[in-house]
């Protein structure tokens, strides 16, 4: 049962945690790539997302598979040749960038919630990010797909009390709006946006050994990562269109639901989305570093990981001061036509060439 979970569906788990908190955490990402659209037109939008998700991923991680590359250096290699520094850069910029929504968000959350400065959980996500990006690729992978099921309930808890308390309003909201344009584009740009963090969880999946399974549990990564969008999505169709001024639109959520379990347990659930997406993404860094060193007869020695961890959190804190909604709709556009460039239509081409010939 171990290894089946594992093969199958520890790479989409690991994908959608490390995504989450830059892709729904805060409701924020969701408004900007599907709610702007209507009601309708954004539930059409998570189509092509998810689409595109596992078709790109079924690609990525057989491909990894077949050239045994699972940090991102040697990946970026095979996909594209001379030309892996690009994604360096542009990942560099994509953790910077993520983490300082996540910081932002962490102020924001603790202190519109629980009244507590946000300095107080920046240095929490500091420690936690560092801590575990010291004990490697293990604890990381327990820690990611067992944060992923409980994430899995809570919003689960978050749309099942949204449509006892406010179903007329969500069932008025989707039949009273019409789809605007552009939500097929924006789907695809979201899903697009989503793959720069692939070769960043090829660490789960060396499990993998045959072809089958690669594409099976590529499949299983688009509605791994969109399910608990789709439940977002619905809550928030409740509070449509005033949620849309909203910075931390799950705040708004909380407050209009008047649940004092939900009250108290999203936000640290959700904080906890923010060390998953923070952990994988530097983890992810970190094992490409120790590969450099490797390919030169060098270690990178345990105590650097955490170090590397706290630089890159510090840089992004100082970011994070443009706030939540700019970094979010100017960065995040921005960075979606770089990756769907170097990701997206090499995979779709380039990589699916080499999977085939095989």
């Amino acid at each position: 049962m171990r290894s089946w979970f594992r093969r199958y569906l520890l790479p989409g788990l690991v994908f959608q945690s490390i995504c989450i908190a830059g892709g729904y955490g805060t409701g924020r990402e969701l408004v900007e790539f599907f709610l702007q659209y209507g009601p309708v037109g954004g539930l059409l939008g998570m189509l092509p997302a998810t689409l595109i998700v596992s078709a790109t991923c079924m690609i990525g991680f057989e491909l990894a598979r077949m050239f045994r590359t699972y940090d991102y250096r040697s990946f970026l290699k095979v996909l594209l040749g001379r030309g892996w520094f690009i994604y360096e850069i542009a990942y560099l910029t994509a953790i910077l960038l993520i983490l300082a929504v996540i910081g932002s968000a962490t102020g924001t959350v603790l202190t519109e919630t629980f009244q507590v400065p946000g300095i107080l959980g920046t240095i929490m996500l500091l420690g936690l990010i560092a801590f575990l990006a010291f004990w490697g690729t293990g604890l990381i992978e327990n820690f990611l797909s067992a944060w992923s099921f409980i994430l899995y309930g809570v919003y689960l808890g978050l749309f099942l009390l949204s449509i006892y308390s406010f179903g007329p309003a969500i069932m008025n909201a989707v039949t009273t709006h019409a789809a605007e344009p552009g939500w097929f584009l924006s789907g695809t740009r979201y899903g697009a946006l989503q793959l720069a963090l692939l070769p960043a969880i090829l660490f789960a999946t060396a499990h993998i050994k045959e072809r089958r399974e690669a594409l099976i549990a590529g499949a299983l990564a688009g509605p791994l990562l969109m399910i608990p969008a789709a439940l977002f999505f619905f809550a928030m169709l409740a509070h449509y269109p005033a949620i849309l001024e909203r910075p931390v639109p799950v705040n708004y959520i909380l407050q209009m639901l008047g649940s004092t379990t939900l009250l108290i347990l999203f936000p640290i659930v959700l904080i906890g989305t923010f060390i998953e997406t923070g952990t994988g993404m530097i983890h992810a860094f970190n094992e490409r570093i120790a590969g450099g060193l490797d390919a030169i007869g060098k270690t990178l020695p345990d105590f650097a990981r955490p170090i590397i961890a706290a630089a890159l959190i510090v840089s992004a804190l100082l970011l994070s001061r443009w706030g939540i909604i700019e970094l979010i709709a100017v960065g995040y556009t921005a960075m979606t036509w770089v990756f769907i460039g170097i990701i997206v239509v090499p995979l779709l081409t380039i990589g699916l060439w080499k999977v085939a010939r095989k």
